[in-house]
């Protein structure tokens, strides 16, 4: 089984959700990114609470190279603090989780 990682964020715009998923893919980063328009997000920045429209990107890689899309992600990203958050998967299907490894330049985390 191939050790797939999730990392999730928001974007404020369609135009930073694309560019950010294409050169993640483009670079072997990611296997995927699913963006999700329409996503309404309340948070509390500067001491005030907000309220904004974001795209969300589903972003699918390896546990060998989540820090490398990381990284990246925080070096690209529009925001100031970007989410950034990893999440670990308990299976899947073994023909995906394959992809996804082979995806990003290896066989897999």
């Amino acid at each position: 089984m191939r050790d797939v990682r999730l990392i999730v964020t928001t974007v404020d715009s369609a135009a930073a959700a694309r560019t950010l998923a294409t050169g993640l893919v483009e670079d072997r980063l990611a296997a995927c990114v699913n963006v999700i328009p329409g996503v309404q997000s309340v948070y509390r920045w500067q001491g005030t609470v907000e309220s904004a429209a974001e795209w969300l990107l589903l972003i699918k890689t390896t546990a060998a190279r989540g820090e490398a899309c990381l990284k990246a992600l925080a070096e690209r990203h529009p925001y100031d603090v970007p989410e950034g958050l990893v999440l670990a998967t308990s299976g899947g299907l073994a023909a995906y989780l394959a992809w996804v490894g082979e995806s990003v330049g290896g066989k897999g985390g």
